[in-house]
């Protein structure tokens, strides 16, 4: 694995200065209220405002640009907002895009990506599936492919984000994201690090998905078997090699979440933030109201990922009772 280009934080510079005018820089919010019902001072890199409604666009349009390719096509596996995200940066520079997609992806995130005229191709839920049907694809058609975590130009976009928080928020002590494939925490790792080596830097997912957990408490990457079944779509993933090595080296812990936990993070979000966040999204503020993250007092940093909710499918919103796992 020593020769796995892992990207720098210069990587996470040059991505910041590429993506100048192609993404938003999305605002930075605070609520006294959730401050309170949490002890810290929280400040929300609020990603789900983005274009497409995701950090996603970050990686892959850093990725695309940078590309070459005779066909002008590319293609992905993804269960959402990276396939609608490589649709749109696709869309701007006029190539193709293809994206697999798992049949029991959220139908508002697979709309997404078609509204960004990107050719859907579907597959049974689960890595194994995704991964055997787009070595298909590019078989036949050339395609060339943008990996949604597990690249160091998207890892290097990804990380523009904490990027833009601590340049703006250098008081900032704890860093915190979700983690599925590993992308979005290791970019933030990243640059947190480098930007303020004492700032500590937590990855948080739900239980049903806790791949990335394992990994880095038992040393061994592992993966995740079949499509997990949790309500945080965007996290069903198995943790990407280079993302794997960047978690060792500069990520301090890795949390897991219940699925309540997830949905009240989500309503708690409704009533204090007035902010609609996608379950991903709620991760890690989770752990912030269980107390599991930082210390009384304490600044926290929280990448909000993304805002791209199916309301059919969130309990409190369709009418149903809360999860009890």
């Amino acid at each position: 694995m020593s020769t796995v280009d892992i990207p720098t934080f210069d990587d996470v510079v040059a991505a910041y200065g590429r993506l100048l005018g192609r993404v938003l820089r999305t605002p930075v919010l605070n609520f006294a209220r959730f401050d309170s019902r949490v002890g810290r001072r929280v400040l929300l890199k609020c990603e789900n405002l983005q274009h497409g409604g995701a950090f996603k666009l970050r990686g892959a349009t850093n990725k695309l640009l940078q590309l070459e390719s005779a066909s002008r096509i590319v293609a992905t596996h993804s269960s959402g907002n990276h396939g609608a995200a490589l649709a749109r940066a696709a869309r701007e520079r006029g190539w193709r895009c293809i994206v697999v997609a798992p049949r029991d992806a959220s139908a508002v995130k697979l709309q997404a990506i078609l509204a960004e005229s990107a050719e859907l191709v579907a597959c049974d839920p689960g890595l194994v599936a995704r991964e055997a049907t787009l070595v298909e694809v590019i078989s036949r058609t050339g395609a060339a492919v943008v990996h949604p975590f597990d690249d160091a130009q998207v890892i290097a976009g990804q990380g523009t984000a904490a990027l833009e928080l601590l340049s703006e928020h250098p008081d900032i002590q704890v860093l915190a994201t979700p983690v599925g494939g590993g992308g979005l925490l290791s970019g933030t790792a990243i640059a947190g690090k480098a930007m303020i080596p004492s700032c500590r830097v937590i990855g948080v997912e739900p239980e049903m998905a806790d791949d990335a957990a394992r990994s880095f408490h038992g040393g061994l990457r592992v993966g995740v078997q079949g499509s997990p079944a949790t309500i945080a779509d965007g996290l069903r993933g198995s943790i990407g090699a280079r993302p794997y090595l960047i978690f060792r080296s500069l990520v301090d812990d890795v949390l897991t979440v219940s699925e309540s936990a997830i949905v009240n993070a989500m309503r708690i979000a409704l009533e204090d933030l007035r902010l609609l966040i996608e379950p991903s999204s709620a991760v890690p503020l989770a752990a912030l109201i269980e107390g599991r993250i930082g210390r009384s007092g304490e600044t926290i940093g929280v990448i909000i990922s993304g805002g791209n909710v199916d309301l059919s499918a969130c309990p409190f919103l369709a009418g149903r009772a809360p999860l009890s796992a």
